[in-house]
């Protein structure tokens, strides 16, 4: 603002008056103010990234999740450039190629249970976990053991194979769908009734779907602590229909019958092997990542289903595998490395069939894919199998 200067007290009446109406036109004028315009939150988000660094530790806590839905769904458009990683849950099938599915990416998810999401970590005060500090997924296995089989297991799955992120800024990856008690629940008829959960599901007007063939909906309730799973999802009229289903109470341990599928061809949930860009943001993921190989024999524990009976030459489904500790991951962008940190300390859990190497996030405008393209120098002889013979959820 401008500056006025002072007169002496004692001055004829005159002058007084000449200074008064003087202030009163200063008084009257514009007052020029800051005309700074405001950034996009995309890009407010960008200049974030640029300064993440991996967590430290195993509790660091992650964003709400219904921050991720948020990013997620912001102006997000599915496109059918990737190759699909999924297969069926009850058979090996071979790798399909995605197909473009015109399901829009809504924005119109229910953001007002934004307080109601969980961290991960036993140090959150959130009433909903996603699982305990004690479950298998959760667990650090950075300092267990190599298997003996180790060097045979990387080799069929593909020791000169690519690291592959299977989602990106272009709608690629799983979604999934915050919903609440007040969300509307539907019976779902299913192929394999005898290993799914009866429900009935919550699903919202205009659910978010994984395009390509496997038609993943992922339900979080965060009224219930309740987790809604289905595979190759769709609807007739008012009727939905899906090949598997499953519902996961979130506060417990508890796994799936033994021989049941669920979403997962592995009998596995999904969620919580996904990469979420909120964790990403944060600088921490701190549970392993769901993956896929092109063939499977039999399955170990936590998974519960296989696609094929045992066998010494392929890996079973639920197989644990990590990023050796001597592979370099500084040269990365900060969205890499935070996976790459999560992939040495908890590694991965083979969940499906599919393309070998690909590991499952949700898709987000606000992915860096240069960043996340370069993981793919990375082959299958950086990681090793993880003897995980004592692993238990407790």
């Amino acid at each position: 603002m401008r500056r006025r200067n002072s007169l002496p007290l004692l001055v004829a009446g005159a002058v007084v008056l000449i200074i008064l109406a003087f202030v009163v036109v200063e008084l009257g004028s514009p007052v020029a103010g800051p005309t700074g315009s405001a950034r996009a939150s995309g890009a407010g988000i960008a200049a974030s990234d640029e300064t993440t660094s991996p967590g430290n530790g195993p509790t660091a806590t992650f964003s709400a999740l219904t921050s991720a839905i948020a990013n997620a769904s912001s102006g997000a458009t599915w496109s059918a450039t990737a190759t699909q990683s999924g297969g069926s849950p009850s058979r090996p099938v071979a790798t399909p190629v995605r197909t473009a599915v015109a399901t829009p990416v809504h924005t119109a998810v229910a953001t007002p249970v934004a307080t109601a999401v969980a961290t991960r970590t036993p140090a959150s005060s959130s009433p909903c976990p996603i699982f305990p500090a004690s479950n298998v997924w959760n667990k650090d296995i950075s300092k267990l053991p190599v298997a003996a089989n180790s060097a045979a297991m990387i080799k069929v799955i593909g020791a000169s194979k690519p690291l592959h992120p299977d989602f990106d800024a272009i709608g690629d990856g799983i979604p999934y769908n915050v919903v609440t008690s007040s969300t509307p629940k539907y019976t779902v008829s299913f192929d394999y009734a005898d290993e799914s959960d009866p429900g009935p599901y919550p699903i919202p007007a205009s659910p978010k779907i994984e395009k390509g063939s496997d038609r993943h909906m992922l339900m979080l309730d965060t009224s219930a602590c309740r987790l809604y799973e289905l595979y190759d999802v769709s609807k007739s009229g008012a009727t939905w229909h899906a090949g598997s289903g499953a519902i996961w109470n979130l506060r417990s341990n508890a796994l799936r019958p033994a021989g049941w599928t669920s979403a997962d061809a592995a009998g596995l949930p999904i969620l919580p092997g996904l990469v979420l860009y909120s964790q990403v943001q944060s600088g921490v993921i701190n549970h392993a990542i769901r993956f896929t190989a092109p063939n499977t024999c039999g399955y170990i524990y936590p998974a519960r289903h296989q696609t094929a009976p045992p066998c010494p030459n392929f890996p079973p489904m639920g197989l644990r595998v990590r990023l050796k500790a001597s592979v370099d991951i500084s040269g990365f962008g900060p969205q890499a490395r935070v996976v790459l940190t999560a992939l040495k300390r908890y590694g991965m859990i083979l969940a499906d069939n599919g393309s070998p190497w690909y590991i499952t996030g949700e898709p987000s405008t606000h992915w860096n894919d240069d960043q996340l393209h370069l993981m793919q120098t990375l082959t299958g002889a950086d990681f090793e199998v993880v003897n995980t013979g004592s692993l238990r959820n407790g």
